[in-house]
């Protein structure tokens, strides 16, 4: 151990009233000694020098005021052990002044004895005990030569020396227990604040969004996970803000409030087009109590009912085809001969043309569900969408003769996806949103604008058209199964860019944008995110 080390890490408040006592027992000696109060006593026999030295002490006690704050002394060693000497050298000469030990002013190195015992460590304070005995001795037998007293001030000096040294034990000893007691104390202060710091992070970083509002919906606590999923900024201050100005989930809570049901979770839609599961529940807290909300993505529970759900689907589709497959190939394979008849009537064959659009329209919708049912798990990837994006925009205008407008809303916008994947999903929005325009403008152009969401976790993309946009009576169905508004659609190619999202959490939905214009949305998940 060094000496910097000797020292106790000591609240500065006892620091502080020890600087005060100093200055304060300075100027009680000066005032007894200019009033007389104590002629016999106080500087009886060298009163000059009991004079300077109480004067001088309250200058070097008024400036070390000033000069040191408790803050610094603390933790300085040095500093300590020079007041603490400082004040053991001007009692020596009061007491020397007021003839020794036997004045009674050598009681005052008692207090400072105790001092040193608390400010200093084990050997150091009986140390420090040691030289103020030898002193007080020492005074004693040189003030005994030239009086007559010498036995009582040797027994005074003994009986002080003594005093100082069981004084010296008695606050090491004590000193040293409160030491242990503050450091358990410590350690358990800073072990709870360690497993506080630990639950928040935990809560923080946990993936399942957690939320507690008061009885008035203001915000208690909301972590990481659920800002992501509200897809608001991670950086903004929401403590104390109602849950109304950032979701659309009052109407659920106050729903939930009325008629509270434990233990069934509700799907629900957030501004942002994202689906979560949230689950309520009630923390008491005395005569207030708080509503907690979790907040899981809907994504994640999707892919696995996607994953069984297609496991089922491939075996059920893989027998239904090949008992369709038959009789519509026998089917298309005799309207395809009375065709070729001589003798068909002409107003007939249109009736051929209807059996056969139908029949590839049927096999096209078998070929669609044998491809879903068969998928595997996807082999995503880390995939830069601006690269991505300008790759794609090449590709898609050699084989088509159409326009993409792309616009880069931020930088850095990556994901996890499966690129096949990606590369249908987008293929099928983007020749939907071509022929769409088209149908309106006249123009086939469409827009694609791509980023990182608010909350800069997640990247985003939009497939904008200039169509009429989707009926308010079918955006609820367009991503249903067969569900589809043309003639010669089959229905799955939105139910299955929305599946194959799914299959890579990502979330696909669809809106109108600022401008009122058709937007299907993309919301991918985190890019680091473990597949």
């Amino acid at each position: 151990m060094n000496i910097e080390q000797s020292t106790i890490n000591h609240n500065p408040q006892i620091l502080k009233v020890y600087l005060y006592y100093r200055l304060l027992l300075g100027l009680i000696l000066y005032s007894m000694y200019e009033t007389e109060l104590a002629p016999k006593v106080l500087g009886s026999q060298y009163p000059d020098l009991f004079w300077l030295t109480s004067f001088f002490y309250i200058l070097i006690c008024f400036g070390a005021l000033f000069v040191f704050r408790a803050e610094q002394l603390r933790h300085s060693f040095n500093r300590i052990t020079g007041l603490l000497v400082i004040d053991l050298f001007a009692l020596l000469l009061l007491i020397y002044a007021s003839g020794g030990p036997e004045s009674g002013l050598g009681y005052l190195l008692l207090v400072n004895t105790a001092m040193a015992s608390i400010f200093l460590r084990g050997r150091l304070s009986l140390a420090y005990a040691s030289i103020i005995t030898i002193f007080v001795i020492a005074q004693a037998v040189y003030q005994s030569q030239t009086s007559a007293s010498y036995s009582q001030n040797m027994f005074a000096a003994g009986s002080l020396g003594i005093l100082i040294f069981l004084s010296s034990i008695a606050f090491t000893y004590l000193t040293e227990r409160i030491r242990q007691s503050d450091s358990k104390a410590i350690e358990q202060a800073q072990y709870a604040k360690h497993l506080e710091k630990l639950a928040k992070l935990i809560v923080a970083r946990m993936r399942t969004g957690v939320i507690v509002i008061d009885e008035e919906n203001k915000i208690e606590l909301i972590n990481d996970s659920a800002l992501q999923l509200l897809d608001i900024p991670s950086n903004g201050h929401y403590i104390n803000t109602s849950i109304e100005e950032i979701s659309n989930l009052k109407d659920l809570i106050m729903t939930w409030r009325s008629y509270p049901i434990v233990g069934i979770p509700k799907v629900h839609q957030l501004r942002a087009g994202q689906e979560v599961r949230i689950s309520f529940s009630r923390l008491g807290n005395g005569l207030e109590e708080r509503t907690l909300l979790y907040l899981e993505d809907y994504r994640t529970i999707a892919q696995h009912a996607q994953q069984l759900k297609l496991a089922s689907l491939g075996t059920l589709t893989a027998s239904i085809a090949h008992e369709v497959r038959n009789p519509l190939g026998a089917i298309s394979h005799a309207a395809q001969l009375l065709q070729e008849s001589e003798e068909l009537p002409k107003e007939d064959h249109r009736l051929i043309e209807i059996i056969l659009q139908h029949s590839d329209r049927v096999n096209q919708i078998i070929n669609n569900t044998l491809v879903l049912s068969r998928r595997k798990e996807p082999n995503a990837e880390r995939v830069d969408l601006d690269k991505w994006l300008h790759n794609f925009q090449e590709e898609y205008s050699v084989r088509r003769n159409a326009t993409i407008l792309l616009t880069q809303l931020s930088d850095n916008a990556q994901t996890k996806f499966d690129p096949t994947h990606l590369n249908q999903v987008i293929t099928n929005l983007v020749d939907n949103g071509v022929r769409y325009s088209q149908e309106n403008t006249g123009e086939s152009k469409i827009e694609i604008r791509y980023g990182v969401s608010d909350n800069e976790e997640t990247a985003f993309l939009e497939v904008i058209d200039f169509g009429k946009g989707v009926e308010e009576k079918h955006i609820q169905a367009i991503f249903e199964p067969f569900f589809t508004t043309e003639q010669h659609g089959t229905g799955l190619g939105l139910y299955i860019c929305k599946e194959l999202c799914e299959i890579n959490q990502a979330t696909l939905h669809y809106k109108k944008n600022e401008s009122e214009q058709s937007c299907f949305r993309i919301n991918f998940s985190h890019h680091q995110r473990v597949i």
